[in-house]
């Protein structure tokens, strides 16, 4: 986890560029709220446009998804060592209840464990606090060399 305290003033300032600049999270609204080395929380707030039941008014479990999603990478962003590209791999996600009609959804999600290629999460949705949780994931994250990444765009082999 990110031990480099430097390093992670970088993170901190590029990390809430991931969910600001994602245009769907920007369409939904989606607000980087707290930052720690390998946790992240993140806010979506109750729009009209996310509703999912118009006779409920309750937002759509899609919205919920896409929040644990993208505040699970910015966990795994949050725990790097060095710069790399993340993808999701896998996201399980456990819906506890619907979220209550014209509040905002908060979302937690922690890094608990990194190998060189992958990255694990845990996160969980919910309004006040996580005693009454709207839903929890767990997921897997792809990490990748980003330098890598440009030796192959340029036609270079990553070894050579």
């Amino acid at each position: 986890m990110t031990e480099n305290p430097d390093f992670f003033d970088l993170i901190r300032q590029y990390a809430p560029r991931v969910i600001n600049s994602v245009p769907y999270a920007r369409t939904l609204g989606f607000e980087l709220v707290d930052l720690e080395p390998g946790r992240a929380v993140a806010k979506a707030p109750y729009k009209e446009e996310t509703i999912g039941d118009i006779e409920t008014g309750i937002i759509h479990g899609g919205v919920i998804t896409a929040l644990l999603d993208n505040v699970s990478g910015v966990s795994v962003i949050a725990a790097l060592q060095e710069m790399k590209s993340t993808a999701t791999l896998d996201l399980r996600i456990d819906y506890m209840r619907p979220a209550d009609v014209g509040r905002d959804i908060i979302a937690e999600a922690k890094c608990y464990h990194m190998t060189r290629t992958v990255a694990f999460t845990r996160a969980w949705a919910y309004h006040d606090n996580k005693d009454r949780v709207i839903a929890a994931a767990s997921g897997s994250f792809a990490l990748t060399d980003i330098k890598g990444l440009s030796q192959l765009a340029t036609g270079a082999t990553p070894n050579g």
